[in-house]
């Protein structure tokens, strides 16, 4: 044997995720307490993610949105035949966004976003069952992103901007199922790598038809991050030929960021605002995630996702001066499609119910709390494509609850 196939090395990918596959879904703390809902509701300087074809609607000169969460995940695996059991130990993923806009004049407004889509970090037990698909998992993005808003007329606008992306991985797993040195320690391989760049866009539009309706739609383009300067470390092999030498090499990758397309209305009358939006995500790009070490080895990993749907609703109301109360809803639907289902994605069509309000400190300044919880659809589901021609699966069940808070500031 001179040439091992690693099984299924995940790169860029975590445990609990929203608006499916490695994708975080918490942009902003009102947005998220309406169901994530915005692309054509103009309420604070969230809107720049959600549609920035809405900034040069925003009332005041200077608008600042920021803020984060807490993302606490739980996910069980067994396997029902053996009765195989394990659980995740995850840190708190930590998104956060700001957002700010500035008013050149009534038809143009600049902006600048700044938010985490991808991140988050997961850690399966040691030697569990799996543990030759994913032990641990530490995964960071940012997006920075400069943005314009244009006033077409009174009732269209437009807006959108470059994004340019940073991002990092810090990744282990153990080479196979049984290979170890001769202290007993099993073998495994580190991947860490940071400092992957590359550069995408959006693009929005928003139609007032009305003083009540609004209609909006935004496009965020695909980005493909493309590792080429991380290192890949082998550690606890036995001192053979037919496996690698333990120590440190390069590796070459790449994920792809997929393109989303988003649309919605907004109907708002008195002290209330009714949110309906519509984001579809083309996942079909993520076809695999094969991986080249220097040393010569690799790993084949096909995906094969599909493009998924995720229907979003939200209300809000004015109970006062003060206080603004917010609750929504969505189902969000899975990309992986069956006999892909990997512990390092392990999740399923998913429900979010999700909660929040704001307490308005004074005229230009306010704070923002929200809540969700996430619950996926138990599913019992195998990775048919381990390298060994063996098939890892079982019974998974997920679920998250996620806390936030932040500040809004105008003037």
């Amino acid at each position: 044997m001179k040439k091992i196939l690693f099984t299924s090395l995940f790169l860029f990918s975590f445990a609990i995720t929203f608006a499916g596959g490695y994708r975080v879904g918490l942009q902003g703390q009102r947005a998220l307490a309406m169901g994530h809902t915005g692309v054509a509701y103009v309420n604070s300087a969230e809107i720049a993610f959600f549609n920035p074809a809405g900034l040069v609607y925003l009332e005041n000169k200077i608008n600042v949105s920021a803020g984060g969460f807490g993302v606490f995940s739980d996910v069980a695996w067994q396997n029902t035949s053996t009765g195989q059991y394990s659980s995740t130990d995850s840190p708190a993923g930590t998104p956060f966004y700001v957002y700010g806009s500035y008013a050149l004049n009534e038809r143009l407004s600049l902006g600048l976003a700044i938010y985490t889509p991808y991140g988050s970090g997961v850690e399966w037990p040691t030697d569990w069952a799996g543990s030759h698909l994913v032990n641990n998992i530490d995964l960071a993005a940012i997006y920075i992103q400069p943005l314009v808003s244009f006033k077409i007329s009174d009732k269209f606008s437009v807006g959108g901007g470059p994004i340019f992306v940073t991002g990092s991985v810090n990744f282990n797993r153990n080479a196979d199922r049984t290979l170890t040195d001769l202290e007993g320690n099993r073998s495994n391989i580190t991947v860490d790598d940071s400092g992957v760049t590359n550069w995408g866009w959006s693009v929005g539009a928003m139609f007032n038809v009305s003083d009540n309706f609004t209609l909006g739609a935004n496009y965020r383009s695909e980005i493909i991050l493309k590792s080429t300067e991380g290192t890949a470390t082998f550690a606890n092999f036995p001192d053979s030929p037919l496996v690698p030498a333990n120590g440190d090499t390069s590796f070459t990758a790449s994920l792809p960021l997929p393109a989303e397309l988003t649309v919605g209305a907004t109907y708002e009358r008195e002290k209330w605002a009714f949110n309906v939006d519509y984001t579809r995500t083309y996942w079909d790009v993520y076809e695999d995630l094969d991986i080249v070490f220097g040393n010569g080895r690799e790993s084949i990993n096909p995906r094969n996702y599909k493009n998924s749907s995720l229907y979003k609703f939200g209300v809000a109301y004015e109970a006062s001066e003060k206080f603004s109360l917010r609750a929504g809803y969505y189902f969000d639907e899975s990309p992986v499609r069956s006999g892909y289902f990997a512990p390092e994605t392990p999740r399923n069509d998913g429900n979010g119910f999700t909660a929040g309000l704001s307490y308005q400190v004074s005229n230009s300044f306010a704070i923002d709390a929200s809540f969700l919880y996430l619950r996926f659809k138990e599913i019992d589901e195998s990775y048919d494509y381990v390298s060994d021609g063996s098939s890892f699966g079982g019974t998974y069940k997920s679920s998250a609850f996620v806390p936030g808070i932040g500040l809004t500031y105008k003037m």
